[in-house]
């Protein structure tokens, strides 16, 4: 009910489109900051770390870095949508950056399988700049 209210109050359109592909891609785009955000606590210092659980959001999030581009389809350009036009203007930018995302977030699971701290906030970094960087070349404000 809450999230039917707050759906209402949004100024954001609705995706219209008959397989909502945007809706798709933000939904893991979401879950994907809801498992790294965790993670950047204990990389910092400021959350326990627990070898398992960090491990576990690493590899959650390394599958999670492959979902998204399927819903990035030619006919995905619409509102709601907050992707620039770079990422259909620009198809081998936009493949290279996921494919640096997907190479970070190997790294992070790998630096995570050591348990070693001084491995895990480097490659935690890594995947965080790959995101950033992606943002800053193919995702619009609001």
């Amino acid at each position: 009910m809450t999230a039917l209210l707050l759906t209402a109050c949004s100024n954001e359109p609705q995706d219209t489109h008959p397989n909502q592909p945007v809706t798709k891609r933000k939904a893991i785009f979401k879950q994907m900051l809801r498992t790294l955000e965790p993670m950047g606590m204990v990389a910092r210092g400021r959350e326990d770390y627990e070898r398992q659980a960090f491990l576990s959001g690493a590899k959650e999030l390394k599958q999670l870095a492959t979902e998204p581009w399927a819903h990035f389809t030619p006919d995905s350009n619409y509102p709601p949508t907050r992707a620039k036009p770079e990422v259909w203007q620009q198809p081998s930018e936009f493949t290279q950056a996921q494919h640096k995302l997907e190479g970070s977030t190997d790294q992070l699971v790998k630096a995570a399988e050591s348990g070693n701290m001084a491995l895990i906030r480097p490659a935690l970094n890594n995947v965080e700049e790959n995101c950033k960087s992606c943002h800053q070349q193919f995702r619009g404000k609001i």
